[in-house]
């Protein structure tokens, strides 16, 4: 005996075209959440530098240290953040000027041992972050 194929919604997904019941998924985060995350997690570290490290480039240090240290407060207050230079909305590169010198900083994302690449940086369990500041010609 052959039953009559049944029409399904292909919205609905293959277990229900197929008829299989199956255990409810474990929600994982959206996009939007994920981006959300990162974006705070990122203003905290770039404000605070706290659970991460901060580098900066030879040709800035060779401009001293009250330099260094004005160019940090200008990354920690930094709010200009754009479409345009912020594409994917975490936060996490800058572009600004002190004392006539252009400067970029970014945040780069690392496991906790810093040897290699975050596996989720919106997990800060699994995450440390390094913020690096350098004269824009250096990069």
């Amino acid at each position: 005996m052959t039953r009559p194929l049944l029409t399904f919604d292909l919205r609905a997904g293959t277990e229900t075209a197929i008829g299989a019941v199956s255990q409810p998924k474990a929600r994982t985060m959206s996009v939007n959440s994920r981006t959300a995350r990162i974006r705070d997690l990122n203003d905290a570290f770039r404000t605070t530098l706290a659970e991460g490290k901060c580098a900066v480039s030879a040709g800035l240090a060779e401009l001293g240290i009250p330099f260094a240290t004005a160019a940090a407060a200008a990354v920690r207050a930094y709010q200009d953040f754009t479409p345009d230079n912020d594409p994917d909305g975490e936060h996490d590169f800058g572009a600004f000027t002190v004392e006539d010198q252009r400067l970029i900083w970014k945040i780069d994302y690392y496991d906790p041992t810093l040897r290699y690449g975050s596996r989720d940086p919106s997990n800060p369990a699994e995450t440390r972050r390094v913020l690096t500041v350098m004269l824009a010609d250096e990069c």
